[in-house]
């Protein structure tokens, strides 16, 4: 009889804790059916932009899916739930929202309504990025290369032997440190020639150029641009800011026209280098003039200086306008101009913004500043690949110097001027179809 009692009461028990326990998977179970996605929000709730960009490229190297949904919520990313991916969001401090199989069908319908300026792109491959920077470049000398630290998003630095060994078809996008492709050492001969940087400088541009069999650093660069121009050619993706925007153009121009002065590269420019331009071998600009003096610190007309009237900068009045495009008609423009605000703070560089009157009409304007000359982010295509070419230096430096500290991104994790860049690394991760302008 007792031990009746004590069978019964162990039954009783067991089927207690049994049904406690099945209980607990059924909810367990209906909490992870109901978490079936997850959505980062790109709008002003999202505590970390620039970071967010990471988590997608992060899943994207892991072989997963992301859903960039342009225009809805600042441009979001929509993905396949996962408690890994909810944790790596936690750790880097990524603001994400768990959605149902319903409430994630309810944004796919808003988004693809045909009366709606949204869509839905596909991003299924992490690309493969490159820097092309000197070996003594440090990651602060260039924003791009700090958003790409910051966001914790893996490249590879090249330089001019990969560039001209045919090693920049092994990665899908480039980036062009802020280069000088004219060989002018970026033209600081007027206030730094006496500098032990710039002496430094020259010194290891002159032997890299005798070591890859050229006799000035002008003709390597040359043909680094060229080599570069195959790049973009065969189907790759480049962009490029400040300085290396303008000075490669020029570089494509002057193939055969000898633009510095003796100080550059041993003997005089030719009187006739204008003349001798070839505008047809440029990607966006034409109808330049270069300028040839070795102390003005600029290249051509092409960049409008920060002094000149009417174009006299102020940080707090200097903004530019970022272009509204069709998310169905125009995926390509649209997805380069994602964005939680559509006037982004102006900033300067040794190139900081084109003249549009010198801009190619094949070429795409994404942002300028309203009611002037001043264009600061185009985009265009050749050959089977693109380049997207952004003015300024430093988006949260307004005006960088030689020798300034450099961006701390974790004071300026939500930076319109950064997203642009970081939505550049995102681009060539597109379905291809859907890159089509």
């Amino acid at each position: 009889m007792m031990m009746t009692q004590n069978t019964n009461s162990f039954f009783k028990h067991f089927r207690l804790r049994y049904k406690i326990v099945l209980l607990a998977l059924i909810l367990c179970s209906s909490i992870l059916d109901a978490q079936t996605r997850l959505l980062i929000p790109m709008d002003l709730k999202q505590t970390d932009h620039l970071k967010s960009y990471g988590i997608a490229f992060w899943l994207l190297e892991k072989n997963g899916k992301v859903d960039w949904l342009l225009n809805y919520r600042g441009g979001s990313f929509l993905m396949d739930y996962s408690e890994i991916l909810a944790r790596e969001c936690r750790i880097r401090g990524v603001l994400f929202e768990p959605l149902s199989a319903d409430e994630a069908a309810l944004i796919y319908a808003e988004v693809q309504r045909e009366d709606n300026n949204q869509d839905v792109i596909l991003l299924e491959k992490a690309p493969k990025i490159a820097v092309y920077a000197p070996p003594n470049s440090r990651p602060w000398d260039d924003a791009v290369t700090m958003a790409l630290e910051y966001a914790e998003i893996r490249y590879t630095k090249v330089w001019d032997n990969e560039a001209l060994n045919g090693k920049l078809i092994e990665y899908d996008w480039l980036h062009l440190h802020h280069e000088d492709f004219t060989g002018q050492y970026g033209k600081f001969y007027g206030s730094f020639r006496n500098a032990p940087w710039y002496i430094e400088q020259q010194m290891l541009y002159e032997r890299e150029a005798k070591r890859l069999g050229y006799t000035k650093v002008s003709e390597q660069k040359k043909a680094v641009a060229r080599s570069i121009k195959e790049f973009i050619a065969m189907g790759g993706f480049m962009f490029a800011m400040c300085s290396a925007t303008d000075s490669y153009d020029i570089a494509l121009a002057a193939e055969n026209a000898d633009i510095v002065d003796v100080m550059f590269d041993g003997d005089p420019p030719d009187r006739n280098a204008q003349e001798k331009l070839n505008f047809s071998k440029t990607l966006a600009f034409e109808n330049f003039k270069i300028d040839m003096n070795p102390l003005r610190y600029e290249y051509s007309d092409i960049d409008i200086p920060p002094n000149d009237p009417p174009a006299i900068r102020y940080p707090g009045t200097d903004y530019f306008t970022l272009f509204e495009f069709s998310a169905k008609y125009d995926p390509v423009p649209t997805m380069l101009t994602q964005n939680h605000v559509n006037m982004i703070k102006g900033f300067m560089g040794q190139t900081t913004a084109f003249r549009k009157s010198l801009i190619k009409k094949t070429v795409t304007i994404l942002a300028e500043s309203e009611g002037t000359e001043e264009v600061r982010y185009i985009h265009g295509n050749f050959g089977r690949g693109t380049f997207t070419w952004y003015g300024g230096h430093d988006p949260e430096d307004y005006q960088h110097a030689v020798g300034d500290p450099p961006t701390d991104l974790n004071l300026h994790k939500n930076s319109p001027g950064y997203r642009l860049i970081l939505n550049n690394i995102l681009f060539p991760a597109a379905k291809k179809k859907q890159q089509k302008t």
